[in-house]
């Protein structure tokens, strides 16, 4: 069902008909009702999700996960709309007395089916092969980012759609253990485009959580993050396996780069706990972490040199210097600030993990956006430890200093 709708001039026609409301605030609200009841009609042909998304939903949720709705911290509860929903209020508030904007609508619309993509990436266990539905979701991905929609970059794969999934709020974090059981028994190519994600992205939120939310506590983040650590572990066993085939197999160039970076991130927070004694809350991944801390010290001196050619710096972008509290929340932001200007962005969420390739358009666009989402942020600041903080920051110098600690603890 969702195939039919990514391709061919479905999600056009959905928008042609949306867009002949008679105002923006009208077409809006004719959006919302098709998002809430998950009933999509264009021309002749209408597409019906509800059923298919309560059911899926309902599983997720059982497993410990809200995938399409956001935790309001404030209320202490979880949102009643769906998150794409959510973002279409904001627009109302913001645009509602605008003319109607179509490319907004295609955005928000590509917004909504990223997030039921989103959901379908913690299914693909459940019937079949999980690789070859993970394949698949894939193909829905390019199809819903190719040239039949708004034309708004999201993520580059799959595995990033069980990132995003994953990275709201839960008031019980028992979710997150049964899914890295599960998530192991991938392919080699899957456990990587994984942990090429949630290496660089599991390191910024603990460096954010470091300086804003833990005092600079090393123990107190520790206790705080029992579900992030696994994750980050398994990430890192898995960069340091490929890394390993590759300097054995003396494979150069791009793919062993973003390995490098990723690892690199991934280490930032706390690179004692993986090259160190190990910490109590590492217990359950035990193999993995001796792996990785194996592998390190026998291929540290190549590392600690392919390292320093990430050192963070003002001349060019760094993922390193980018601390945020949730990954969804960067893509969120992303979207928003594309719907209030009325155009897309050429930057995927993957894009920001990433300071490769360097000198290139794409890594001053990197930069514009990093420093886009941070202004946000500064506008609306969150209340942490009773201060006012943006919970977004890209800053060069602080990515810089994190880099010199996570050097100096790996050359202990």
């Amino acid at each position: 069902m969702l195939e039919t709708a990514l391709t061919g001039t479905f999600r056009r026609d959905i928008v042609a008909d949306v867009a002949n409301a008679k105002d923006f605030r009208a077409a809006l609200l004719r959006l919302r009702d098709s998002m809430r009841s998950h009933t999509w009609k264009a021309g002749e042909h209408q597409i019906s999700l509800g059923r298919i998304i309560k059911t899926f939903d309902s599983l997720t949720r059982d497993d410990g996960f809200h995938v399409l709705h956001d935790w309001d911290g404030k209320a202490d509860t979880v949102n009643e709309d769906i998150i794409p929903v959510d973002v279409l209020h904001y627009l109302i508030d913001t645009r509602g007395d605008d003319a109607v904007d179509r490319t907004a609508l295609a955005i928000l619309l590509d917004y909504y089916v990223l997030h039921l993509l989103a959901l379908l990436s913690l299914r693909i266990w459940d019937n079949g092969d999980a690789d070859a539905n993970l394949d698949r979701l894939n193909q829905l991905l390019c199809e819903l980012q190719g040239s039949n929609g708004s034309g708004q970059r999201f993520v580059d794969n799959a595995e990033t759609l069980i990132l995003i999934a994953t990275s709201h709020f839960e008031l019980h974090e028992r979710g997150y253990e049964k899914l890295l059981e599960r998530t192991r028994t991938l392919n080699g190519a899957h456990r990587t485009n994984i942990a090429l994600g949630h290496a660089p992205s599991i390191g910024s939120h603990l460096r954010f959580g470091f300086e804003a939310t833990y005092a600079r506590d090393t123990m107190v983040m520790r206790n705080d993050n029992v579900a992030d650590y696994p994750w980050l572990c398994f990430a890192l066993a898995t960069l340091m396996r490929e890394y390993a085939r590759m300097q054995d197999e003396g494979v150069t160039g791009h793919g062993r780069d973003m390995l490098v970076e990723a690892m690199l991130n991934g280490l930032t927070p706390d690179a004692r706990a993986f090259v160190g004694e190990p910490p109590a809350l590492l217990s359950s991944c035990d193999a993995e972490r001796s792996e990785f801390r194996e592998r390190f010290h026998r291929y540290r001196e190549d590392l600690i040199d392919a390292f320093e050619r990430h050192r963070p710096s003002e001349q060019a972008y760094s993922p390193i210097a980018f601390f945020f509290n949730f990954s969804h929340n960067i893509l969120k932001g992303t979207v928003v600030d594309a719907l209030l200007r009325s155009e897309v962005w050429d930057v995927s969420f993957n894009d920001l993990l990433s300071g490769i390739p360097r000198g290139e358009p794409i890594a001053q666009s990197k930069e514009r956006l990093a420093k886009t989402l941070m202004g946000y942020a500064r506008s609306n600041p969150d209340t942490i430890r009773g201060r006012l903080m943006p919970v977004i920051v890209y800053d060069p110098q602080a990515g810089h200093q994190a880099f010199a600690v996570t050097m100096r603890k790996i050359r202990e």
